[in-house]
């Protein structure tokens, strides 16, 4: 099909005439991606390089490629990796590199780690059929939470609403990119080191998912995301986990796609609100909706803060505070439950290791008039968890989710966290933390004294979650 328009080598997108200068028309350069530093449009045109490399590599283009994997810049690292990672799969789920313990030991270790039964210690809902509205926030970490730790005023909206609703203070990010925690948090599954399982579509389609479950019970599916619902395989993942219509970057005018990434914010929260004032079903309803403003370059139309990083954190916190507040005039919020949490965390500031658990220390809070009353949970889990956490309070069978925990449920008695990231993982549980890195073997993290039952708790986690991914 032939694109019509003059193309923007910055932000990758065919535009008109009228969308360049002079100058910026002979160097393929927008007036939009004109105005950002040159820093940002480098590394905006190394990630449009990445993202429309070809299949087939020649031997410069594989160089370069390899280049980009020890990139200073996080993002277009990660991008690299997963672009080689498409084109030369690792071979983790067919050798022994993290059989770690014979099958006796192995399964001695997991048993009873992701205990799946047992009554809910607390009913947190008015009703066991409310309409769910979960809200996928953009590396919105703890580290932007002033109550979890974080720096102050990033998030007062949110700090605000915590005292209204369910505020799980002790939640940790199973993993550290978009396409690892959003199948973590919809189908609560666990995060790996070296695979995602987001873009291998006969792995993920045979995960358990929030959507799947809840369309099973009548309700009606649908997914919002600003962005290129195609990036790294989103859009096969949503689909084959049930969500029955989806709203893309595509979907929006050309005028409201001013980020780099697609649609800010502002503008789809605004579009959420009036989709949820114009429901009139007695159909029950699922959305998720993934921000997107978050992210690198950090481009927003707010000026609140003077650092452009934390700005960026407080757009969507004030994004997120004004379409609450306008939810709450609504009829629909009488029936209404929104869980608020992160599909990652973020490095910031920029000290200590890039992994440690003060990076995956997320917030997760649960809104809307479907609570019974404010609460704050303190109880050490993951995001993963959040989905039979969820499906429990809504008296559903979450067996299938081998490994989500009900954390308000009788039977969880050893709290812990575990996460992974570029080939390494941690475990947290009272008595402090591991945190490994595979490819030199090196305990990076051991806090606050070494403690071999983490380390075997850990490893065991690990070589289970690569059992279990590849026996599907």
């Amino acid at each position: 099909m032939k694109k019509h328009g003059h193309y923007c080598k910055v932000c990758g997108e065919y535009k008109a005439n009228e969308k360049f200068s002079g100058k910026g028309h002979a160097s393929h350069i927008c007036k939009s991606c004109a105005s950002l530093p040159a820093e940002t449009q480098a590394e905006l045109m190394t990630l449009n390089r990445l993202l429309n490399l070809p299949w087939r590599l020649s031997k410069e283009q594989l160089s370069w490629l390899k280049n980009r994997l020890k990139d200073r810049r996080p993002d277009v690292r990660a991008l690299a990796q997963e672009q080689y990672e498409m084109r030369f799969p690792p071979r983790h789920l067919e050798d022994d590199e993290f059989n770690f313990f014979d099958e006796e030991k192995r399964a001695s270790l997991f048993e009873g780690l992701y205990a799946d039964t047992g009554e809910n210690e607390v009913s947190l809902l008015t009703t066991n059929r409310p309409n769910v509205l979960i809200i996928l926030m953009e590396s919105f970490g703890g580290v932007f939470v002033e109550s979890l730790g974080g720096i102050p005023g990033v998030s007062p909206n949110l700090e605000r609403l915590s005292k209204e609703g369910v505020f799980f203070t002790n939640c940790y990010a199973n993993s550290f990119r978009t396409d690892r925690g959003t199948v973590c948090t919809f189908s609560g599954y666990q995060s790996f080191p070296t695979v995602s399982v987001m873009k291998s579509p006969a792995k993920s389609r045979t995960l358990p998912s929030i959507a799947g479950k809840l369309r099973e019970q009548g309700y009606a599916t649908d997914f919002l995301y600003g962005g290129d619902i195609n990036f790294t395989n989103m859009k096969s993942y949503l689909l084959g986990s049930g969500y029955q219509q989806l709203t893309a970057d595509v979907d929006f005018s050309m005028e409201e796609r001013k980020n780099p990434w697609g649609v800010n914010d502002d503008i789809t929260f605004e579009y959420l609100y009036r989709q949820i004032k114009e429901r009139d079903t007695d159909q029950p309803w699922h959305t998720a909706f993934l921000t997107l403003s978050s992210h690198e370059p950090f481009e927003v139309p707010y000026h609140r803060l003077k650092e452009k990083i934390p700005n960026a954190f407080a757009f969507t916190d004030d994004c997120l505070g004004k379409f609450i507040d306008k939810l709450k005039t609504l009829p629909q919020w009488k029936n209404l439950l929104i869980v608020c949490l992160p599909d990652h965390g973020y490095y910031y500031p920029e000290e200590g290791l890039v992994h440690d658990p003060r990076i995956h220390h997320i917030p997760m809070l649960w809104l809307g008039g479907a609570i019974k009353q404010p609460i704050v949970i303190d109880k050490l889990m993951n995001q993963s968890d959040m989905a039979a956490t969820l499906l429990a309070q809504l008296g559903i069978s979450h067996k299938e989710f081998n490994f989500s925990r009900n954390v308000l449920g009788k039977n969880y008695k050893y709290p812990f966290a575990y996460y992974t990231y570029n080939n390494g993982f941690a475990f947290r549980d009272s008595t402090g933390t591991t945190l490994i890195d595979n490819n030199s073997g090196k305990t990076l993290i051991e806090s606050p004294a070494p403690n071999e039952r983490r380390t075997e708790l850990g490893k065991a986690i690990l070589q289970s979650s690569y059992d279990d991914l590849g026996a599907r």
